[in-house]
Order: C-alpha cells, then sequence, then structure tokens
C-alpha cells in the first residue's frame, strides 16, 4: 500500500504563485488568512491526513461498512478518526462565525479536502457531504432552522446528507415518488424511500441531518414540482438539542465496487417529520446551492485520485527493476533498469503528474471563484465569478473525473501485475475512483448542462469572459519568446472552441440529437483546452521564477518541463474530440432500437 505524503509545496504553489491566495484573500476582506496561518493551516492538516487518515485507507476497504438491524458500524478506526478531525476543529474552517465557524475562505478549506481525498476517499465523503448540506440550509433556510441545525452541522458533531434519487428515476429527479403531507403544527410527513444515499447512516456523528426532495399534493409534474426538506435522524429542539428518534431508517447498505468504509444507504421515510427549506415546489432551485457545491467537490476528487495514483506509481517505478533501457544500460550495478526509465511508464507518470497538478489548479481557481461569490461586495464582480463557475464547474467535475480515473488505471498498469493484487493499493484505488465520474451526475448529463443549457442556451454569450481571460494572458505574454508555443497554440485551440460551438447551434436547428451526440467530446475538448491555458499559466510563473533566481529551481524545472508534456502529448487528443463532433450523431442513431441484439 504506498505511503501518502501530502503535496504542500505544490499546493503551496497553485495557492501562493499561481493565484496570489494573500492578495485575494485582503481584497474580500479575510484578514484572518494571512500567509503564515495558510502555511501553518496546511501544514497541520497535511500531518493529519498522513499520520491520522490515510493509514485507515486499506483498512476501511477490507473491512467496509456492516449493517444490523438499520445500525450501520463503520470500519475500525473510522470513528476514533472523525472525532480527532471534529475535535481538531477542521469542519468549522470555512464556515460561519454566526454559527461557530472560523470564517476562513472557501478555498483554503478545499485543499484540506483535496489531502483526505487522496488519501482516504470513503472517509473524505463523511464531512464532505455536510459542508452542501449547511450551505443549503443557510442559503434558503429559515432564521429558526439555522440556529438549531448550523451549530452542531458546523462543530461537525452532525453530519448531513442528501436525499435525492429513487430505485425508478435516477437523475430524472422529476419523476420521484417521495410524499410530503403537512401537519396541523407546520411540519411535513415525508413517505418515501431515498437510494444511494453516501453517509446516510453510521457511527460517527450524534445526528444525521437529510435534506429530501419531495412532492406536495397536488404539485405540478415533473422538476417542476419538487419541494425541499429538513429531515433529521433525531428530531430537533427549538434550542438545537436533540429530541427523539424520527422515522427516519436505514433499509440496507449497498455492496459496492469501491469506497467500500462509506456507507451508501438505502434510507426510508415513514411519515418522518419534515420542514419545507424555501419556497413549495422551488426544490430544486434550492437543492443547486447543495448540487454545485459537491460538483466542485467531485471533480476535486478527480484530481485527487490522480495525485495518489502518482504517488503510488512513481514510488514503484522507481525501485522496480525490470529490463534493460532501448538507450543503453542505465543502472550497471543492478541486473536491470528501473522502469522509470523506458519511455511508455514515463507517458503513464507524466499522465497522471499533468492531470493531478493541473486538476489543481483549476480547481484552486475555482475555489478561489467562490470565495467571491461568498464575500465579494463589489456586484459585477460577484456576477463574473458566478458566470465562470456556471461554465467551468461541469467542465471540471466530468472532465478531472474522467481523467482521474484514467490516471488510476495508469496506476495498475505501473505496478503491472502487482497492480491487479490488493496488497499494493492500486486496484483499491482504481475502484474508489470510478463513482466520481457517476455521481452528482454523469459525465454525459455534465455535458448536457455545459452544452445545451450552459452555452446553447445562453446562445454562446457564457463563453465569452473565459475566451477574454485567455485572450488576456496571450497577450501579456506576446512578447516573451519561451511562451510563443503556448500561446499561439492556445489562441488556436480557443478559436476552435468557438467554432466548434457555432457549428453545432447550426447542426442543433436542423436536428437537436445533435447536441446529445456532441455533448460529451465537446465538454471534454473544453476540458483539454481549460486545463491547457492552466498549464500555460504555470509555465509562466515558473519561468519567472526562475529568472528571479532563487530556490527550487529543480520544483520550477518540473513545471516547464510537465507543461511542455501536457502540450505535446496531452493537449492534441482534443482534436480526436473535434473529429467525432464533426462525424454528426446520424452513425449513432442509424441503428435502430430493436436492431441493437446479441
Amino acid at each position: 500500500m504506498p505511503e501518502y505524503k501530502a503535496p504542500v509545496r505544490d499546493i503551496k504553489f497553485v495557492m501562493q504563485e499561481l493565484l496570489d491566495c494573500d492578495k485575494h484573500y485582503k481584497k474580500l476582506g479575510y484578514d484572518d488568512a494571512s500567509e503564515d496561518m495558510v502555511d501553518a493551516i496546511i501544514s497541520e492538516a497535511a500531518k493529519f491526513t498522513e499520520q491520522v487518515i490515510a493509514p485507515l485507507n486499506q483498512i476501511g476497504d477490507e473491512q467496509g461498512c456492516t449493517w444490523t438491524d438499520g445500525v450501520v458500524t463503520t470500519p475500525d478506526g473510522f470513528k476514533d478518526a472523525y472525532q480527532q478531525y471534529v475535535e481538531g476543529g477542521w469542519p468549522t474552517l470555512s464556515q460561519s462565525e454566526e454559527f461557530g465557524g472560523q470564517g476562513l475562505p472557501y478555498s483554503l478549506n478545499a485543499s484540506i479536502s483535496e489531502m483526505m481525498s487522496s488519501a482516504n476517499h470513503s472517509f473524505a465523503m463523511y464531512p464532505g457531504l455536510s459542508h452542501g448540506a449547511q450551505a443549503t440550509i443557510e442559503a434558503h433556510g429559515t432564521s429558526e432552522q439555522k440556529q438549531q441545525y448550523m451549530p452542531k452541522l458546523v462543530e461537525g458533531s452532525w453530519t448531513g446528507t442528501m436525499c435525492l434519487t429513487e430505485s425508478h428515476c435516477g437523475t430524472d429527479l422529476g419523476m420521484l415518488r417521495t410524499k410530503a403531507i403537512l401537519n396541523d403544527d407546520g411540519s411535513y410527513a415525508i413517505t418515501g424511500t431515498k437510494i444511494f444515499i453516501s453517509a446516510g447512516e453510521h457511527d460517527l456523528s450524534d445526528n444525521i441531518v437529510h435534506i429530501v426532495i419531495a412532492r406536495l399534493p397536488g404539485a405540478p409534474e415533473g422538476s417542476k414540482g419538487i419541494s425541499l426538506f429538513i429531515v433529521p435522524k433525531f428530531n430537533v429542539n427549538e434550542d438545537g438539542t436533540k429530541a427523539d428518534r424520527n422515522a427516519v431508517s436505514c433499509g440496507s447498505i449497498e455492496h459496492k465496487m469501491g469506497i467500500n468504509a462509506n456507507a451508501t444507504c438505502v434510507i426510508n421515510f415513514d411519515s418522518a417529520k419534515g420542514f419545507l427549506i424555501g419556497q413549495e415546489n422551488r426544490g430544486l432551485h434550492c437543492m443547486f446551492t447543495f448540487m454545485n457545491a459537491a460538483r466542485l467537490g467531485v471533480a476535486m476528487e478527480g484530481s485527487a485520485a490522480a495525485e495518489a495514483a502518482f504517488q503510488g506509481s512513481l514510488a514503484y517505478a522507481k525501485d522496480r527493476l525490470q529490463m534493460r533501457s532501448i538507450s543503453g544500460v542505465k543502472n550497471p550495478d543492478g541486473p536491470a533498469d528501473p522502469i522509470i526509465v523506458h519511455p511508455d511508464v514515463r507517458r503513464m507518470l507524466l499522465t497522471q503528474k499533468s492531470i493531478s497538478e493541473g486538476g489543481r489548479a483549476l480547481i484552486g481557481y475555482l475555489s478561489q471563484l467562490v470565495d467571491i461569490t461568498h464575500a465579494s461586495d463589489d456586484a459585477d464582480v460577484k456576477a463574473d465569478a458566478e458566470n465562470k463557475l456556471a461554465l467551468l464547474t461541469p467542465i471540471a467535475k466530468a472532465f478531472l473525473t474522467e481523467l482521474g480515473f484514467e490516471c488510476t488505471s495508469h496506476g495498475v498498469q505501473v505496478f503491472g501485475g502487482h497492480g491487479f493484487i490488493k496488497e499494493w493499493g492500486m486496484e483499491q484505488l482504481l475502484r474508489d475512483t470510478k463513482i466520481s465520474c457517476i455521481y452528482e451526475g454523469t459525465t454525459g448529463i455534465q455535458a448536457l448542462d455545459l452544452l445545451a443549457r450552459k452555452i446553447l442556451g445562453s446562445k454562446g454569450q457564457i463563453l465569452k469572459p473565459f475566451m477574454t481571460d485567455i485572450a488576456i494572458f496571450s497577450k501579456d505574454n506576446a512578447d516573451n519568446p519561451a511562451m510563443s508555443e503556448y500561446v499561439s497554440t492556445l489562441n488556436s485551440y480557443a478559436k476552435q472552441w468557438q467554432m466548434i460551438t457555432g457549428d453545432i447551434g447550426q447542426k442543433a436547428m436542423k436536428n437537436a440529437d445533435e447536441i446529445g451526440g456532441a455533448s460529451v467530446d465537446y465538454l471534454m475538448f473544453a476540458g483539454y483546452v481549460t486545463l491547457g491555458y492552466f498549464w500555460a499559466k504555470m509555465a509562466s510563473v515558473a519561468q519567472s521564477k526562475l529568472k528571479d533566481g532563487g530556490e527550487d529551481e529543480a520544483f520550477y524545472q518540473a513545471k516547464i518541463k510537465t507543461a511542455a508534456f501536457y502540450f505535446h502529448r496531452i493537449l492534441p487528443r482534443a482534436q480526436g474530440h473535434a473529429a467525432c463532433i464533426e462525424g454528426g450523431v446520424d452513425s449513432m442513431m442509424a441503428l435502430a432500437s430493436e436492431d441493437f441484439a446479441f
């Protein structure tokens, strides 16, 4: 099992050098988030993650969660580790001071979430889902609801979930059957069954606050008739203390491909007492507060998995001796050369490195945009941040999880036969990561959201601000010979992105299926170009640091060389997706449904 080491140097590079978090935080009034404070928090989080969370990863996979008569028990060590997590104040880091939080930026907490996800995906999901529940209640709940639920959720002694899908409806939430009937006291009786509820039942916290969608009597059909409710496992008194048990039970837990240490539950609501959040029939609007935060968190899981795969692969590739280099012996004192000298192993390692580090830069940028939406007083700046988040969140979620899963596959491949054996940890990483491509909306759902709702729905207007950012970067680096290749390549891809968008729009006017046929390839094209932009920015920063002299020359040289690899060997993949888009939808739809036979 690989030993996880938090990539502190690279996290600080992204936060402090690439994105200038010190200036960013001061501008938004996060006065406590000084450079010294950021350094201290990241260093302590690294220790906690390496020493407490990471060692539980393998045992969590081996033991999994157990279900007995509705009671779910987490693997050995998880409960103690979660208590240490709470006692260390980690859940409170970026939460509102009004409810006991430390009021620090979202982006600072995001870097810690990445470490936890790389170290132990299953464990990281328990507190991760609570953040979305808190965001939903804080944004849409009444003052009484906030006072009842937020302090304990912020503290971490209570956890939260999102209860959306049901066995018959999957992503099509408008088909839900869970009912909500108004009680005499103003509460609602919630009845129905939800499936795939991550952390829906466990022994880590004193209470679990479920955020549940349901339908009121006479509500409109489809998604327009969805309302949102708070349904706690234990009812809550007006003063926020825990009361009697609610009619909420765990019917079973799923036996899954991966993330075995996180309980994925069937949750039954039997006239359970619930409380409306927001307005009737506006539940999906409120739920997007939860879902958008969750999608960004899942995007982070993709790059976190790539980081974990890279660390395990790199350590093994340096030690494993096999065959001689085709360009000459590199290890004359040994019976063979370490496999890291072989070009194909380098290809896999650099793919992992370029995706993990590029993904970290993209997530860091998006996290700073979230900071702006939380704290900026400038309406125009806030609107620009929200616009860019709307565009880039589905790209990040789908692209980084697909590439993160690819990187875990490379991890198995680098280890060869040993990668297929459980004790080495790489096959667990692959199994744990696949779910990230699925939940919070599959790759296909994200692609339709991007292309149909965001891009074509805005007639391409949502794309313009990001294209402007690329143009400004290109102009700022136009006179730098070392950046000429990056600038010219980026400009070419940006123009192609806009041309492809226009072509799809024209085709869709004649055949709407062209949108569905092109959507995933469109998103992947956009993802490769977006990551190319961030790799160009990182190369520019590294070049400036080298020019200024000082320490860490090897670190900055590695950045520049990895950027070159990305542009030469990863970014060209986008052209394959462009060709698929050009091929159109006809070949997908030519075979009649009844002719799909075996």
